[in-house]
């Protein structure tokens, strides 16, 4: 048998072409389903991870998938907005500790999402560089939104406005970067996080005006020489909040009516959770509360469904190709027919010639599982990557 690999190993050596291409396609087609795999297994990983901190949700009435995805995940779909009295109905009933966010904008395609400061505490999230946002205007960058849009501690980023074309609407607002926050590997790695009242600003609900200059009243004024006051255009609404027009800064109507994206509840033990749930079993109400890990399982049942679809297409092509592997083998037997003929010549028996074939089947099997190893092995340190970016982002 030790002749039969040797024979096979110099006839494979000598068509290095044709063994190449062969053990290629052989290697791709195992590796490409199992690469897959580890990539949903990385996902659902991700995924469960996040929605089991994730104790409650509280947000819009309609798809619990939307407003998990969106609160959670910051999807680019958003969800309706809700009221911030919804966040005080959760703390007033003392059984949860609300944390409301706001994840209405994008900044030059990174979510922009205003949050209390309890919520980088409840993410576990830490500046590397700078400080947490201290006043209105101020954000911080997650790790990979602070590497896409080049910036750090001391640089301005300007929100995008809804619509460029609207005079009258809102200005955009220059926010200061104060920070950038520690890798998570989560989805908070591509947001900038502003203050929730940051993001109202942004939103049109609180603006700041200029001083009003002295002026001379005019000769004939009825007012007498005294002086007036004047506004310049009336009033101007500031693009960027310093410490010197903070303080002009304010915000009309009622803050409970404001809108937020949803608010997430941490309830206090099972007990509360339980109390809190049956709050929302109204379903006239315009709110509901989920539990982001029923709805991510639900999800990520769908998802291995289509993986199962992948799976029988793969399973299918790589049928074909090993029947394609196959006539390889039956023109080549037909291309080494004599060869074939001079072996019988020498003496040696028909079982030779199959345990040749057998020995360059196998050797080929092989190769082809060794390049498939070598490529997994290679591509598993970014299977996590791969997943958090296409499933995750």
């Amino acid at each position: 048998m030790r002749h039969d690999f040797y024979l096979a190993w110099r006839y494979l050596r000598h068509h290095r072409t044709r063994t190449l291409i062969l053990v290629l396609c052989l290697s791709l087609i195992a590796a490409l389903p199992l690469g897959l795999h580890r990539v949903l297994d990385a996902g659902e990983y991700w995924m469960t991870r996040r929605a089991e901190a994730t104790p409650l949700l509280v947000g819009a009435r309609g798809s619990s998938v939307d407003l998990t995805l969106g609160a959670l995940y910051f999807s680019e779909a958003g969800v309706p907005a809700i009221r911030m009295q919804e966040a005080d109905r959760i703390a007033a009933t003392g059984w949860a500790d609300p944390l409301p966010l706001y994840a209405r904008y994008r900044v030059q395609g990174q979510p922009l999402v205003g949050v209390t400061l309890d919520y980088f505490d409840f993410r576990g999230l830490v500046p590397a560089q700078g400080e947490l946002p201290a006043i209105l205007g101020d954000c911080v960058l997650g790790a990979d939104a602070a590497e896409r849009l080049g910036l750090g501690p001391g640089d301005t980023l300007a929100s995008t406005s809804e619509n460029a074309f609207d005079l009258a609407g809102t200005y955009p607002l220059k926010l200061h970067v104060t920070g950038v926050l520690a890798k998570a590997r989560s989805p908070d790695d591509h947001v900038v996080f502003v203050d929730l009242q940051t993001a109202w600003v942004i939103d049109g609900l609180g603006h700041g005006h200029a001083e009003t200059q002295m002026a001379a009243a005019q000769p004939d004024s009825p007012f007498g020489p005294a002086t007036v006051r004047r506004a310049d255009a009336g009033l101007l609404t500031y693009t960027e909040i310093t410490p010197e027009n903070l303080g002009s800064f304010h915000f009309h109507g009622d803050p409970a009516t404001y809108p937020i994206s949803a608010v997430i509840a941490l309830p206090h033990d099972v007990r509360s959770a339980t109390l809190l749930r049956g709050r929302y079993l109204d379903e006239k109400s315009e709110t509901e509360i989920v539990r982001p890990l029923d709805v991510t399982r639900g999800l990520l049942q769908n998802i291995f469904r289509v993986g199962a679809l992948f799976d029988g297409i793969l399973l299918l092509v790589g049928a074909i190709a090993f029947l394609l592997v196959a006539l390889v083998f039956a023109l080549s037997l037909r291309l080494r027919q004599r060869e074939i003929e001079t072996i019988y010549l020498l003496g040696c028996a028909r079982l030779a010639v199959l345990r040749l074939l057998f020995a360059e089947i196998l050797l080929i099997a092989l190769f082809a599982g060794a390049v498939c190893a070598a490529v997994l092995a290679a591509a598993a340190p970014y299977a996590s990557d791969l997943a958090r970016h296409f499933i995750l982002s």
